[in-house]
């Protein structure tokens, strides 16, 4: 069995890849390995479960919950939530282990399964391999050992947890919303509900969109992958700004009022000065990617601010974060990590902030993201291809070494395979768009022909 885990969770199509047996064994698998980990003694062991609006989630869920309800677990449904909510719930309950049931930014067909750790961290690498030969174990034939009796776990409905989240996110604001117009792009995901009472409720006026989730139009030409309607809609209203998400609300990309859209290396930009600003930005670092925009990187080191970079995945930001004691970080895809305040990207709180720092400066989001200039960045995707051998493939190192010589200190080559599809991503900077375009366009030919 090929490994289960990439960079973000289980992965698949929805009752054919990601069944419902295969996510009822997960969470048994999960509830077993957590024991044997001594992270249950002591007490009866407890679990927060959420999803986002997909109609599959509506099964998978039901599996997820008899599996550890199976394996002696309480459960906690807090329903539809970001995947952001569950990891606080996780932690702000208690609880030893969150559960989201979320494909994030993929179309509707797809879903997945992620677990939170206690304090509603990721799980190390480690505990998911230990949960996939668990599971495989058990899968193949042994006998799980079942309780009965008062042992089985119990599941309950918690409301409660749509209006703890909204106020632990308000209750971190630094500053309010008023006097703000914004535009908010739902997705037709796990923030619609969310989204808007927190904006609301901290001062903004808003108008929403895509926030009407019916199952299946989840990402449906929406949201932080299709960024077209927020920036036609910010125009149109006048707004100061768009936000918007993707499904499961853990990313954050933003439109100014000129309909111009702001990346995840730019927000990183102004929260980094913000939060240098007051204090909090510890070692003076922020911690982005090697996907990082190259002008990211200079605008920091212009400003007196480090940049650390690592590999692609917001769970290695966050362990770099984790293990240096930094206080911020995120991807350009528009997943930031504000480590005092979340434990996972929050595509909502990370919206938040970037209003409350316009709220507080008096000064436009232009000309607040102004501090970097992004240089032309093309990625081209390629599917079909043997992603295992894109680091050991002769031809393709000497066309990258080629390409590298090509574009000088003004640019800058990156291949890497896909944590989560079956592909390799061709990412090429440039001070020209059109050299940027070409120099990928042909590495991407070479790709296809080294490792189809």
């Amino acid at each position: 069995m090929g490994r289960l885990f990439g960079t973000d969770g289980v992965r698949g199509i929805a009752n054919a890849d990601l069944t419902a047996e295969l996510a009822l064994g997960l969470s048994v698998a999960a509830a077993h390995v957590l024991a044997e980990a001594g992270t249950f003694e002591g007490h009866r062991a407890t679990a927060v479960v959420g999803r986002d609006p997909r109609a599959s989630g509506e099964f998978l869920e039901a599996a997820v919950v008899a599996g550890l309800a199976s394996a002696g677990v309480d459960v906690l449904r807090v329903g539809v939530l970001p995947t952001p909510a569950v990891a606080y719930l996780t932690g702000a309950l208690g609880a030893d282990l969150g559960v989201m049931l979320s494909a994030s930014h993929n179309a509707m067909p797809d879903n997945g399964i992620k677990f939170f750790a206690r304090g509603g961290h990721k799980l190390a690498d480690e505990l998911e391999d230990r949960i996939e030969s668990v599971y495989d174990e058990h899968r193949t034939g042994a006998p799980w050992e079942r309780p009965t009796g008062a042992g089985v776990g119990r599941v309950r409905t918690y409301d409660e947890g749509f209006d703890q989240y909204v106020a632990h996110l308000i209750g971190v604001l630094p500053n309010r919303l008023d006097g703000l117009k914004v535009v908010l792009d739902e997705a037709h995901g796990a923030a619609a509900r969310v989204s808007p009472e927190a904006f609301t409720r901290a001062g903004a006026e808003i108008i929403t969109i895509g926030a009407e989730p019916d199952g299946l139009n989840i990402n449906d030409g929406c949201g932080s992958t299709h960024l077209e309607l927020l920036k036609a809609a910010v125009v149109e209203h006048g707004a100061d700004l768009g936000i918007a998400h993707d499904g499961d609300a853990d990313r954050c990309l933003a439109v100014d009022a000129a309909g111009e859209e702001v990346d995840g290396d730019q927000i990183l930009a102004v929260l980094a000065l913000a939060m240098r600003e007051a204090g909090t930005l510890r070692g003076d670092a922020v911690v982005g990617t090697v996907m990082s925009n190259l002008g990211f990187k200079m605008a920091m080191e212009r400003e007196g601010i480090t940049l650390v970079q690592t590999a692609v995945g917001d769970r290695y930001v966050l362990e770099s974060m984790k293990e240096h004691g930094y206080a911020l970080g995120g991807e350009q895809s528009g997943h930031v990590i504000v480590l005092d305040h979340a434990t996972t990207g929050d595509g909502t709180l990370t919206g938040l902030m970037l209003a409350a720092r316009l709220a507080s400066t008096g000064r436009s989001l232009a000309d607040l993201a102004g501090v970097m200039r992004r240089l032309p960045q093309v990625l081209v995707n390629v599917p079909d291809v043997d992603k295992s051998r894109v680091t050991t493939s002769a031809e393709l190192a000497t066309a990258v070494t080629e390409a590298e010589q090509q574009l000088g200190t003004t640019g800058r080559v990156l291949l890497r395979s896909s944590g989560t599809e079956p592909l390799v991503r061709v990412m090429v900077e440039a001070a020209d768009i059109e050299q940027a375009r070409a120099v990928a366009g042909r590495l991407a030919d070479v790709v296809k022909s080294a490792l189809g």
